[in-house]
């Protein structure tokens, strides 16, 4: 992780970066809620096509999520793909009651895959734009 941290030149990846590593080290024993996952490919090529992370489990049951894609993969599914796979994943999970995530306000693109990964809009505006809620049902 300190290496992807080094090398990253963008300001506010670099920030969630080091968000998540501070908390991989202060809670090692949660470290999958700030982990950063790579997303490949399954067609045997192991490409790359983005990332997404969990930036930490708070003590009411929240997750929130953040990610990307690069852009040669983007509007092909891949994202709406990965997320509704760690929303399912995350839903079996002890302890979660909610997902949340935030978008810049014009990348319509984020905010459709989240509605289809079956998030709503809170109603929030989060640091960096509207606020997305995913609830565990019956929560």
């Amino acid at each position: 992780m300190e290496d992807i941290i080094y090398n990253e030149t963008d300001a506010v990846l670099k920030a969630a970066y080091s968000e998540m590593l501070a908390g991989c080290i202060k809670n090692p024993e949660k470290r999958i809620w700030h982990a950063l996952w790579a997303l490949q490919l399954n067609d045997g090529s192991g490409k790359t096509v983005g990332t997404l992370s969990f930036k930490g489990l708070n003590d009411n049951g929240m997750v929130e999520i953040g990610y990307g894609i690069y852009p040669d993969f983007e509007g092909k599914g891949y994202m709406t793909e990965a997320v509704s796979a760690v929303v399912k994943w995350a839903a079996e999970q002890p302890g979660v009651s909610s997902i949340e995530a935030e978008t810049e306000p014009d990348n319509i693109a984020s905010q459709k895959v989240l509605q289809k990964a079956g998030f709503i809009p809170s109603g929030v505006m989060g640091k960096e734009g509207p606020r997305f809620i995913w609830k565990k049902p019956g929560k």
